[in-house]
């Protein structure tokens, strides 16, 4: 087989209709949009509009706001840190900050910091230095003999 041999399946391709080419088309003078009106003409664009009714996104109430102080996390699980770790991308006698692991290509950019998750298991003795860490995260972190530390407790010292 050539690439110059390979067709699509037969039918699986439609030509175009040609629209307006004359009553023996059958889709000649109007092209197949009826007659007159706002939808006949050309640059129509009524989503929504429900002929003059209040339209439905009116009348329902409005919920919720965003919160535009929010912060946006990355989320890292302790086994992609572990993979890391095993696959000589971190190192273990270095604190793993956000920096260390963009460097590492576990994370692809920093945010407004990194969130710890406690899934998977953590072997190896870290220090980490992140912006926040589930309770599960940190519990595995310490009992495999490391620390982690948050701003909150950089604020408190």
């Amino acid at each position: 087989m050539k690439l110059n041999d390979l067709r699509d399946n037969e039918g699986a391709t439609h030509s175009k209709k040609r629209l307006g080419r004359g009553i023996g088309s059958g889709s000649g003078k109007t092209a197949g949009r009826g007659v007159k009106g706002q939808k006949a003409r050309s640059g129509v664009a009524i989503n929504g509009f429900e002929g003059g009714q209040m339209p439905l996104y009116r009348r329902l109430p409005k919920r919720g706001f965003k919160n535009i102080f929010a912060k946006d996390f990355n989320t890292v699980s302790l086994a992609r840190v572990q993979a890391a770790v095993d696959a000589k991308k971190l190192d273990a006698k270095e604190t793993v900050t956000v920096e260390a692991l963009v460097k590492a290509g576990v994370i692809r950019r920093a945010k407004d910091g990194v969130r710890l998750l406690g899934d998977g298991e953590l072997k190896a003795k870290l220090k980490f230095d992140v912006a926040g860490a589930s309770k599960a995260a940190i519990e595995k972190v310490e009992k495999a003999g490391g620390s982690v530390k948050l701003p909150e407790q950089a604020a408190a010292e």
